[in-house]
Order: C-alpha cells, then sequence, then structure tokens
C-alpha cells in the first residue's frame, strides 16, 4: 500500500510538472558552445507603418501666423482637455478632441469639408490634409496628423487584462507584454494569437514567444487596435499559478485518506 501511495505521488508530479522550455522567452540557442550575446538579429523585412482605417480617431493640429485661422480649427477648450491627460481606462485620448474616420474612411474638417484619409499613412495622411487646406487658404498653414499612441487589447492568461494604450509611435510585442502584466506560469508561450486588422478585414496570427526567432518576425511589432489572445496550459483545468500548491495537497491528501480507509477495510495495515 506504501509502495502504492509514493508510485501515485510520483506519477502526479510528473504529469503536473511544467519543463521551463515552456517558460523561458527567446530560446533555440546552440547548446554546449560559446554563445554570442552580441549576436546582431536583423528586423524582418517588412516597412513598420501603421495604415489609418474607417472608425480610428485621429488628431489634427494646424499653425499658422494667422491666430484667428487657426482658431477656426480648434474645438473649444481642446487643447485644455489634452492636458488634462484624458487617457483613462485605455481609450483613445483624442476621443473628445480629435477627428473620427468615418465608415468611408473620411474625417470631417471645419472649412474644408470632407476629406479621405483612409488607407494612408499618418504621413500620407497629413499631407493630403496640407493639399487640402492649401487649396484653400492663401497663407501659410502647417498641418500636424497624429493617432493617440497604439491601443491593443489583451486576453487569456495575462497577469492585467484589458485595453492598454502604449505611448509611443513604435512598439514591440515585449512592450505589449510588459503593460499587461506579462504571462503567468499557466500560459502557453509558444501560442500567441494576434488578431490584427487590415484594410477590409481580419488576420489571426500565431507567434512563438519561446524561439528567439521572433525578433525577426514581421509581427515583432505590434499594431495599433492589435488584439493579442495567449492560451493557457491544459494543467490551468487543476488549478492557477496561485493556488497550484494548495489544489497539490489537498488532491494527496484525499488520495492518502482513501488509502487509509481502504488498507482498514481489507486488514492490510
Amino acid at each position: 500500500m506504501k509502495h502504492a501511495l509514493i508510485w501515485m505521488v510520483v506519477v502526479f508530479f510528473s504529469v503536473s510538472c511544467i519543463s521551463n522550455k515552456r517558460l523561458t522567452y527567446l530560446q533555440n540557442l546552440p547548446e554546449n558552445q560559446y554563445i554570442d550575446l552580441d549576436e546582431f538579429i536583423p528586423y524582418a523585412q517588412v516597412e513598420y507603418k501603421y495604415i489609418l482605417q474607417p472608425f480610428d480617431i485621429v488628431d489634427i493640429d494646424f499653425a499658422s501666423s494667422n491666430e484667428e485661422l487657426t482658431k477656426a480649427f480648434e474645438f473649444q477648450g481642446s487643447r485644455a482637455m489634452r492636458g488634462g491627460g484624458m487617457m483613462g481606462g485605455g481609450g483613445d485620448i483624442f476621443y473628445f478632441t480629435g477627428y473620427s474616420i468615418d465608415q468611408e474612411g473620411y474625417v470631417l474638417l471645419p472649412k474644408l469639408g470632407r476629406v479621405h484619409i483612409a488607407g494612408l499613412t499618418e504621413e500620407e495622411a497629413r499631407l493630403r490634409v496640407q493639399e487640402a487646406i492649401n487649396a484653400y487658404f492663401k497663407e501659410d498653414v502647417f498641418v500636424k496628423l497624429r493617432t493617440g499612441g497604439i491601443r491593443f487589447t489583451a486576453l487569456g492568461e495575462f497577469n492585467s487584462s484589458g485595453t492598454k494604450v502604449i505611448m509611443k509611435n513604435r512598439a514591440t510585442i515585449f512592450d505589449a507584454l510588459a503593460l499587461a502584466g506579462e504571462s503567468n506560469i499557466l500560459a502557453r508561450k509558444n501560442k500567441l494569437f494576434i488578431i490584427r486588422q487590415y484594410d477590409g478585414g481580419t488576420k489571426i496570427h500565431q507567434i512563438n514567444l519561446n524561439d528567439r526567432q521572433l525578433l525577426a518576425s514581421p509581427y515583432f511589432f505590434i499594431q495599433p487596435n492589435d488584439i493579442l489572445y495567449l492560451e493557457p496550459m491544459k494543467i490551468r483545468q487543476i488549478g492557477n499559478a496561485d493556488n497550484f500548491s494548495a489544489s497539490l495537497g489537498l488532491i494527496v491528501s484525499i488520495t492518502t485518506s482513501i488509502l487509509l480507509i481502504v488498507a482498514l477495510a481489507t486488514g492490510n495495515l
């Protein structure tokens, strides 16, 4: 009976253990030889640029020596609202002060009317608005156009899921992981899904956080409106990383009690 108990505990531990290979980031390093940690890994040959899409919100500023002219393009109190730090809860910081791109890809600007900017990069959209305003006004007016950082959503085995905003023009997948509280011990780091929006549709991409080739992947940099979903391991059914030890102790205690009862009933104790 003692041997049976020992074997049950050994089998349970062997099934429940999680290998470090499933937890460590950026593996595939050569073994038993000198590792050059200064190895240069070039980025994938994909130009990092975000294409504006319908329902995006952009901030458009106008500057000119003629103050009366620039006031015509400024929402009342908009600058004060921006200075108040209106980012809250992962929302767009320009929700109340920016210009929303409609379903057809246009923004509605004072004096200029509807200007189509969907399908363009930020710089291309800025130049288009600049052309429109140059055709309307004789005086020089400088245009600045930008999005409200990189907003993404983290779902699944993150310590802090939800919608997040990174106030940068470019951010890596590890920037996103750090902001989402990294992944917990029961996450399948070889199965992180990126749900990415494209012009006219959506694609799902799977990446492996354990593989250092991720650094050269076209998905190393995240884009605005990305959705990151991290799958749990099958062991998640037994308990999470916080209560797994308690669950294991409870199972061992119950097993021991059952074996004792059986031993007493059969007279083998």
